[in-house]
């Protein structure tokens, strides 16, 4: 039954509908009169799967539907043998749900090139006997650590790192970056996107079901099994649609004596307009919202995104990049920049320590010269010792050379003391008993989180500061990107604790974050927005929405974005309910019959569906 009601309401049926329903007006008008009416072909073609519809929901969903008011008014129309108003209600009816799926299928095209850009093969490199061969396979016999090979042009078929070659790659599809990204060795690169120009050769970090492609295309069908609120709210409402028409009719009809405004009264209370108003204006927001970059995981989210006041983020990886680099190289004897920095990173270099790991990748930028170390010792949460050319070498914290007994004097303290006000973190280096200078790192600010913030506050909402990180740090950053309120020093069930103290408060809270420590707070707050990119994927999953790229500008996009797509589902809920008024008070006064009645029905419902359409290529500045 179903793949008849399918095949019923496709786009050549409801047209041969439509050419029957046409002779049946010529006949009308023409006053030619043919053994039976041809507006029968349209009842049958799109009436069968409007009362399939009312009957499964009113049987085996124990729901009123609003195609059960449709239906009845098909049926009463019929029984008073007005059968071309039953066959264009049923036909416009049809109209409208193909208008409604070619809105949705429109606003899903952002969505539908990620579907269509998975990969279906990949050069794969085998070293066989001493032997390397490149083989073209299917990408089901790609697997982790396999190394293979993207020509220029091509896509990328899985997840992984450079280990060979320079290129740039087209993200677009997955960032909404417009210009393409260059990569070299120990860059990463995505499932889905495009080697623009120079062959790359590529170690596989994640493939099939992990890679970074098919988790977008497991969060596009969650946002579109989820509903929104008002569009449940709808839902509901044909719960009493169905008896408030049925009494409005009998009254019509007691009152005026009169079957044909009863039978208009039903035809025109039909709240097809009322029940598109929501689901196309979401998904046209949805499909905006994915061809710029943003992933939003379900009609809730975005409802519920256009009424936050109060934006809180965490430091690392959002506000900033979430990479440390060196920022300062401070000599505090006779040594050279130079010098120091050989000297750090021959000693780090076997450190598996984030901040000597930094100074090596610095020094290896800088093209040091790394001379031989031995007798390498790391002691955890203090630093590194080692011996490079006769000279005991330490790296660490104040309290390690302190241990060592190198003494650090007043101009060193007031050094650290001024690098921790501007949220550095520092690196002694002492040679021998000596503190021969000071390696500074910090965590970039992103160029544009200033202006982010002072748009967000423009547009209404409250910017609040969530970090685990020490209060100089936090205080420092947050005064740069012009934040007032800041909250330091977090664990993640802190975090937590202040999303639900500001919820509170009266407040609709948006969190975005991209850590694992971020993840609590991201399933606390209203919505949580995580970064997709650099973010971890129990970030992503925790996250309502999802930033395809490690960029925050969308921040201000998606807000506008969200507020606008509730406003159209006011208006078009307004709309359709004044409209449906509209046409039951002239129906009931007898200025409408079941023909004209569809037809203003139906304009109402065709308005809805092209105004939620203009979300789709809306422009937000």
């Amino acid at each position: 039954m179903e793949k008849a009601e399918e095949f019923l309401s496709s786009i050549p049926m409801t047209i041969i509908g439509g050419i029957f329903l046409g002779i049946s007006l010529v006949c009308m008008l023409t006053g030619i009169e043919l053994p039976i009416n041809p507006a029968w072909v349209p009842i049958i073609i799109s009436g069968i799967p409007i009362l399939y519809g009312a009957l499964t929901a009113l049987f085996c969903e124990k729901t009123i539907s609003s195609e059960l008011l449709v239906s009845t008014a098909i049926v009463a129309s019929v029984a008073i043998g007005e059968i071309f108003a039953a066959g264009e209600i049923a036909f416009i009816m049809a109209i409208g749900k193909i208008l409604e799926d070619i809105t949705v299928n429109r606003a899903k095209k952002g969505i539908s090139q990620l579907i269509k850009l998975s990969p279906q093969q990949g050069h794969k490199i085998i070293k066989e006997n001493e032997k390397t061969t490149e083989k073209i396979v299917p990408i089901e016999e790609i697997y982790k650590d396999d190394i293979l090979r993207v020509l220029p042009g091509e896509i990328i078929p899985v997840d992984g790192k450079i280990i060979f070659g320079n290129s740039s790659v087209d993200q677009s599809i997955m960032t909404g970056e417009s210009l393409p990204i260059d990569k070299t060795i120990g860059d990463e690169v995505f499932c889905g996107t495009v080697n623009c120009d120079g062959s790359i050769d590529i170690i596989a970090t994640k493939i099939g079901e992990d890679s970074s492609l098919q988790k977008l295309i497991r969060m596009v069908k969650e946002a579109e099994e989820n509903k929104a609120p008002m569009q449940r709210i709808v839902d509901k409402w044909a719960g009493w649609l169905v008896p408030a028409a049925l009494i409005i009719a009998v009254a019509a009809y007691f009152i005026t004596s009169d079957i044909i405004r009863a039978v208009t009264v039903l035809v025109v209370f039909c709240p097809c307009a009322l029940a598109l108003a929501t689901p196309t204006s979401i998904m046209a927001a949805v499909g905006q919202a994915a061809k710029n970059g943003v992933l939003i995981k379900s009609g809730e989210a975005l409802e519920k995104m256009g009424k936050v006041n109060c934006i809180a983020f965490d430091k690392t990886g959002t506000l900033t990049f979430g990479k440390l680099k060196i920022s300062d190289i401070i000599t505090t004897s006779s040594v050279t920049e130079n010098e120091l920095l050989k000297l750090a990173c021959s000693s780090e270099k076997r450190s598996e320590h984030p901040l000597g790991k930094a100074i090596v990748e610095h020094g290896k930028k800088q093209n040091v010269e790394f001379l031989e170390m031995e007798d390498f010792k790391m002691i955890p949460g203090k630093g590194i010792a080692a011996k490079i050319e006769n000279n005991e070498i330490y790296c660490g914290n104040s309290r390690f050379l302190q241990e060592q007994g190198i003494i650090l004097d007043e101009n060193i303290e007031s050094i650290l003391e001024n690098l921790r006000k501007q949220g550095k973190v520092s690196i002694l280096v002492g040679k021998n008993r000596e503190c021969i200078g000071i390696i500074a790192l910090s965590d970039t600010i992103r160029p544009t989180a200033k202006e982010i913030v002072v748009k967000l506050k423009n547009m209404g909402s409250r910017v609040v500061l969530l970090t685990g990180d020490h209060k100089q740090t936090a205080d420092y950053f947050a005064e740069e990107v012009g934040i007032e309120n800041v909250y330091s020093e977090l664990l993640p069930a802190e975090k937590v604790t202040y999303i639900k103290k500001l919820e509170e408060d009266g407040n609709k809270v948006c969190m975005i974050g991209d850590g694992v420590n971020d993840a609590p707070a991201l399933k606390t707050a209203d919505v949580g927005v995580s970064m997709a990119s650099m973010g971890t994927d129990i970030a992503v999953e925790a996250s309502d929405i999802a930033l395809m790229g490690d960029n925050i500008e969308k921040i201000p996009y998606l807000k506008k974005l969200s507020t606008a797509t509730i406003k159209t589902i006011k208006f078009n809920i307004t709309a359709s309910m004044v409209i449906n008024l509209a046409a039951i008070i002239l129906s009931v006064m007898g200025l409408l019959n079941p023909i004209t009645g569809a037809l203003v029905h139906n304009v109402g419902s065709v308005l809805v569906v092209l105004n939620a359409a203009l979300l789709y290529d809306r422009k937000f500045a």
